[in-house]
């Protein structure tokens, strides 16, 4: 009887030391659980905060280049008015004066300086509208898209823009484009903002390259779009410095950046990556150190 007594104490002492163990566990796997959530959810934070960041950073972009291509025919508005003004006055002083054929020159050089007002109030009108068109995109449908314009487009306000921040800033931008494009259905908007990235990215590298002073250098970006068996090609190249060997692997992923802390946020390249794929596309690089860098935008045709 002792011994049973002795096995069924050291039974339930068994027992009650694996039940301790299990609420224990269980407890140390909740607080684990519990840190692993919020860890999650700073994750989630953070990440949401630098997406924002960089589409902050793509609307600033837009928003200076749209804003320095309005401000061209602008300025002639303003100018040409100006100068009716003064015409309207120099009019009045030779109808006063009963010198009807002058007037009447005035009033020929008023009438094309209205046409003029009219031409350039126009173009402004036509920016405002183009860049309201791709904003409608925002709920992510796509649309046939004539790739030729879009890239058209965004390669001028990734220039603007740069040109807006730096007036100094002198390269050449050249467009290669193929007339016998067929209209395409994408994200018009998402696609921009993959093509305001690429020629924004290959504007900084030869600005850089221009700032060391290299004999001879002339900055230059070519963008270009070419039909192929299964789709369109577009793709932008410069003649900047180049990516090293070392960390071409590397510039698609998130957070990864050669730019000066402040200058770039690391998402530009890997979000554009992931447009494109969405898009069932591809997102190439080819570049020689020294010489070059070009990015191919892969689409199919459906």
């Amino acid at each position: 009887n002792a011994l049973k007594q002795l096995i069924y104490l050291g039974s339930f002492a068994a027992f009650g030391i694996i039940v301790v163990f299990l609420v224990f566990n269980n407890r140390q796997k909740q607080k684990a659980n519990k840190i692993l959530e919020t860890t999650l959810s700073r994750l989630k934070s953070t990440q949401a905060q630098l997406i924002q960041s960089e589409k902050m950073a793509s609307l600033g972009e837009l928003t200076a280049g749209i804003a320095h291509e309005i401000q061209n025919p602008l300025n002639f508005v303003n100018n040409f008015s100006e100068v009716s003004s003064e015409l309207i006055d120099e009019m009045k002083e030779e109808l006063a004066g009963g010198n009807q054929l002058s007037a009447g020159e005035i009033a020929d050089d008023l009438k094309e300086n209205l046409s003029k007002i009219n031409y350039h109030g126009k173009r402004a009108d036509a920016i405002v509208k183009s860049m309201l068109e791709h904003s409608k995109t925002g709920a992510g449908r796509k649309e046939l898209t004539n790739l030729n314009k879009l890239l058209l487009e965004f390669s001028q306000l990734a220039l603007s823009s740069q040109q807006a921040k730096d007036k100094n800033f002198e390269v050449t931008l050249k467009q290669e484009l193929d007339s016998g494009l067929p209209q395409l259905e994408i994200i018009p908007s998402d696609i921009g903002k993959v093509i305001l990235n690429l020629v924004n990215n290959s504007l900084y590298a030869v600005k850089e390259k221009a700032k060391k002073g290299v004999e001879g250098y002339k900055p230059e970006v070519i963008v270009t779009t070419k039909k192929t068996e299964k789709g369109i090609v577009l793709s932008v190249k410069d003649n900047g410095p180049g990516i090293p060997d070392a960390i071409k692997d590397k510039i698609f992923q998130p957070f990864f950046t050669t730019k000066p802390t402040g200058s770039g946020t690391g998402l530009g390249l890997s979000l554009s990556y992931d447009i494109v794929k969405a898009h069932g596309g591809e997102l190439l690089v080819e570049s020689k150190e020294g010489k070059g860098t070009q990015f191919f935008i892969q689409l199919l045709c459906q």
